[in-house]
């Protein structure tokens, strides 16, 4: 199912100097470790851990796609946030967007999306349950503006 309107929610952090390479801009691979981090969040704020559904479940959102369109560098200490939504879900899929923001200037450095796939410790596909399934409808389905999420700047 495509999400019509898809509820974004946003993380902001600061970019750290291990995360930028010899020509002192973000290496290109960083951004897609900001894209699970912005994935995390989402969940989080939508009552969801990933935690709980490997532990309770044996059940496991695995990455099955990944891209990224890189629009503008990013630079040791920039602050930066990434939104995140959900687009579309199946029985056994899930896929999220991004958006990576250069703040206070509301840049756009990149674009992306993931897709995965619900498995179980072996890697065979499930269903995802029912109840984390709602989770992600509901959030789906709020509108308007962002759910704020802040990781420590380091």
């Amino acid at each position: 199912m495509a999400i019509e309107t898809p509820h974004w929610t946003s993380t902001s952090f600061h970019v750290r100097y291990a995360e930028t390479d010899q020509m002192g801009v973000v290496y290109y691979a960083n951004f897609l470790v900001w894209f699970e981090i912005g994935r995390t969040d989402y969940c989080k704020q939508h009552g969801f851990a990933y935690r709980e559904m490997e532990d309770q479940d044996g059940l496991f959102i695995m990455v099955a796609e990944a891209r990224c369109r890189y629009k503008a560098p990013a630079r040791y200490d920039d602050l930066v946030e990434v939104r995140t939504c959900l687009r579309a879900t199946r029985k056994r899929v899930l896929v999220f967007g991004y958006e990576v923001y250069k703040m206070p200037e509301e840049e756009m450095l990149a674009e992306g999306e993931t897709v995965h796939v619900i498995t179980d410790r072996e890697g065979h596909p499930r269903a995802l349950p029912e109840r984390y399934a709602e989770l992600f409808r509901a959030g789906a389905r709020r509108l308007g503006g962002y759910q704020q999420s802040a990781v420590g700047s380091q």
